[in-house]
């Protein structure tokens, strides 16, 4: 995969607010990926920041507001039936309001040191525990279906 050539299909985001040691999750209801583990996210809308789509896909999925969310990691997905996806990974250490579900996302408190990889995508395992470290990663990913066949990390240079 040329990943220095490479334009995705679409943008997203995802937003990890945090808590003190424990992070917001969501059992996604629908959609890519549903039935998995994540943090609230979705594609951004024409004239929208990343960091707008962040904040508003969070208080739309929980009724969370995520309070000064901060850049981590931009993650690149190609899938072999073509679909492509580049997602801005946010962390908020801060926000408003109370999670509560909604018909897109089933929302939870998580301990960090507890997160249940092995309900979310096969990437995760890879990249979050370092961003939740501190570190600043772009990550490239290839799926078939919702298997992982190939990967690399690299420090984010955008940092």
């Amino acid at each position: 995969m040329d990943w220095n050539n490479w334009i995705p299909r679409e943008r997203a985001t995802l937003c990890f607010v945090i808590d003190g040691a424990r992070v917001l999750l969501i059992r996604k209801l629908r959609g890519l990926g549903m039935g998995k583990v994540n943090a609230p996210g979705g594609k951004i809308e024409p004239g929208e920041s990343a960091v707008e789509c962040a904040i508003r896909e969070t208080e739309e999925e929980v009724g969370v507001t995520p309070i000064a969310p901060e850049l981590f990691a931009e993650i690149s997905f190609q899938f072999v039936d073509g679909y492509s996806l580049q997602c801005s990974v946010f962390f908020a250490r801060a926000h408003e309001g109370s999670a509560y579900p909604t018909p897109e996302a089933d929302p939870f408190w998580c301990e960090i040191a507890e997160l249940p990889y092995a309900e979310m995508w096969q990437d995760d395992a890879l990249w979050l525990p370092r961003l939740l470290a501190g570190e600043k990663l772009s990550g490239f990913f290839e799926f078939d279906g919702e298997v992982m066949l190939s990967h690399e990390l690299r420090p984010w240079e955008n940092q």
